[in-house]
């Protein structure tokens, strides 16, 4: 291959500037990168399963970079929330050392679903949880604690909404309208 012709060398030039403008990108490709703060990867783990992420095996792919774990177990409850808040304060987060941290995050839980009896529960109360990031294979990942899907409000609705779409047994069609209608009472 020769570098003479002028077209060559300016598909190098331009291939050599994209290597460099990657290289030196602030680690957005790098999901968790340790140069990053640690409640970054936690916001977006906490976004998804606010989304309702983990409601099924498919969207449970999309938190796989996020977390240590490999395998997410099939969840009889589900916690309904109004939404959550990560404490961006310091001093009340545990650091364990300069690659593992329990950063709190307070949940406004409104109750809890279980889906094989197609029942909510409420329960409305602020909830903690203090969830550990740590280095794993040099990327930050939350580590723990596994806890069951807590998904937005308005998510679990078109959930059970779908449910209704798809069901054919007539008594679980009234369980999951029953359900519908118990979590559209809920402010």
């Amino acid at each position: 291959m020769s570098f003479k012709n002028p077209l060559t060398r300016q598909i190098i030039s331009l291939a050599l500037l994209l290597g460099l403008i990657l290289i030196s990108t602030d680690g957005r490709a790098q999901t968790g990168a340790l140069n990053k703060d640690p409640a970054r990867i936690l916001k977006k783990y906490l976004e998804l399963d606010h989304k309702g992420a983990r409601l099924n095996s498919m969207g449970w792919e999309s938190q796989r970079p996020y977390v240590g774990w490999k395998e997410e177990p099939v969840w009889g409850q589900l916690v309904v929330v109004s939404g959550y808040e990560v404490i961006e304060d310091l001093d009340q987060w545990q650091v364990k050392d300069n690659l593992d941290v329990v950063i709190p995050v307070d949940y406004k839980v409104l109750g809890s679903l279980y889906l094989e009896k197609a029942v909510f529960l409420s329960d409305s109360h602020v909830d903690r949880i203090g969830f550990r990031v740590k280095a794993v294979n040099g990327l930050w990942r939350v580590v723990e604690p596994m806890i069951p899907p807590h998904v937005g409000q308005k998510r679990i609705m078109n959930y059970v909404k779908q449910a209704i779409v798809d069901e054919t047994d007539r008594s679980r069609l009234d369980a999951l309208t029953a359900l519908r209608d118990d979590m559209r009472a809920i402010r």
